[in-house]
């Protein structure tokens, strides 16, 4: 949702935007090297494909400023292949960089950028403190995307930080722990605006206030915005210590929300601490059944690869999914992204065997884990996904629509499909080799595969 809502701040400055999203078209690339300055966003997986556009644009003699988690902690490394980097929140600083390049004010005034200076040094002007308020922000505006309409179902983000401090999550580092909102009444005069068929609350925790929370869905109901959403909430936020929250379980459906996506991590205690989630075994497993018996469908993320983790204690988080009934799931791999504590640790103790960005997607393992091999955290990924997903589930779940039949399709062919994917197979080829050839691990000087961040230039 950034780009959209930088589009929005440009275009209300006089500026002609267009965005293209990868997973909606194709860029256009007459279009792009005819413009005056272009704005790159990126994902750790997808930096190189990002670093190899940027060098391209530049080499036309266009300037290119990047922003995102992965260049917001490595800028140094992102400064070789771009002008500017708009570090963490990117609204103040992007129209500062504007105004500059149209030969207003200058760089080392504007806070929460890197830039090279005269002499080639790479600058990092001071950090930008985080705004103190949302509602000063224009909403993103989707039509600036190509085939922006086609995304389904439509997002929205009205909440930024988090208080919370999971062990391998960068949000905190990114957007700060002080939880900032939009008013109940703009989110619900927005959404009547929109228009929308469906709805995802893209913020990354739906109840990071009760209250607030609360009074969002009270006022969707007397609004009667009628528009069926899915949300990202936290497990114990509809059951406590053994208590259901009945009563915001109820307005929960009532106001419209369907599916809720949680983030469960793991069926093992100790994995649960290590990653400094505060929810019990007890509560996801009460959450769950109070969810299901609303009626809301619920979608489980579970992080693999934990020093506590053991493919036996794994295993069990697969067998959790399935025996508490969730709908759907992701079983993702520990993965050391920039800035956070765990990526920190993992370096000191020469644990990452290798900086090969494409692979830091969630579904390939990039480090050595304590109890296992590398190559037997990957086979139980995807054991944990073959177990979930399987034909004789699918098709005992209920309700039975030909919509959650899909969807529950798609997860079963694609839990079997990743391994027959040539690049998988390479990948799973070479770590097995890598594994048994250092294995007692000595992983600190041992490289998997090289940084492919070195190859943008070849």
């Amino acid at each position: 949702m950034g780009l959209p809502l930088l589009g929005a701040l440009m275009t209300a400055r006089g500026h002609e935007v267009r965005i293209y999203a990868e997973s909606l078209s194709e860029v256009d690339w007459d279009d792009v090297l005819g413009s005056d300055l272009v704005g790159i966003s990126t994902t750790t997986s997808t930096v190189i494909r990002a670093y190899r556009y940027a060098q391209k644009i530049r080499d036309a003699g266009i300037p290119v400023v990047m922003g995102g988690p992965h260049v917001t902690f490595l800028a140094d490394e992102a400064m070789d292949f771009c002008d500017f980097v708009v570090r963490n929140e990117g609204e103040e600083t992007l129209v500062e960089l504007v105004e500059y390049l149209q030969g207003r004010g200058s760089l080392e005034d504007i806070l929460g950028l890197t830039y090279r200076a005269a002499n080639g040094d790479v600058v990092h002007n001071a950090a930008r403190p985080l705004l103190d308020s949302l509602t000063e922000l224009p909403w993103p505006d989707m039509s600036l995307v190509v085939n922006g309409d086609k995304v389904s179902p439509s997002p929205i983000l009205a909440s930024r930080g988090c208080p919370y401090g999971c062990e391998f999550c960068s949000v905190v580092l990114m957007f700060g722990r002080r939880v900032r909102t939009v008013e109940a009444a703009e989110i619900v005069k927005h959404v009547k605006q929109m228009k929308p068929r469906k709805l995802f609350f893209y913020d990354d925790n739906f109840f990071i206030s009760k209250r607030r929370g609360r009074d969002l869905l009270t006022e969707m109901i007397k609004q009667r915005l009628d528009v069926p959403f899915f949300a990202q909430i936290r497990v114990d936020s509809v059951y406590k210590n053994g208590r259901k929250d009945t009563e915001l379980l109820d307005l929960l459906w009532n106001a419209g929300c369907r599916i809720v996506y949680l983030g469960l991590e793991s069926s093992n205690p100790e994995t649960l601490k290590e990653y400094h989630k505060e929810s019990s075994i007890d509560d996801m497993a009460g959450g769950l059944e109070a969810l299901h018996e609303r009626g809301i469908k619920t979608h489980g993320m579970f992080v693999f690869g934990a020093d506590s983790d053991t493919p036996e204690s794994l295993h069990k988080t697969a067998e959790f999914a399935v025996c508490y009934g969730l709908n759907s799931a992701q079983f993702l791999v520990l993965t050391p992204l920039p800035g956070t504590r765990q990526t920190a640790q993992l370096e000191a103790e020469g644990r990452i065997i290798t900086k090969n960005y494409s692979l830091y997607d969630g579904h390939h393992v990039v480090h050595w884990p304590k109890q296992m091999t590398p190559y037997e955290l990957q086979e139980a990924t995807l054991s944990a996904h073959k177990h979930f997903y399987t034909a004789r589930r699918i098709l005992n779940l209920k309700p039975k629509t030909p919509m959650y039949h899909k969807h529950q399709l798609e997860g079963y062919l694609m839990s079997r499909a990743w391994e027959h994917v040539r690049e998988n197979r390479e990948y799973l080829r070479e770590l097995k080799e890598y594994c048994d050839s250092q294995y007692p691990p000595t992983p600190t000087g041992h490289v998997f595969r090289k940084a492919d961040f070195e190859t943008v230039t070849q």
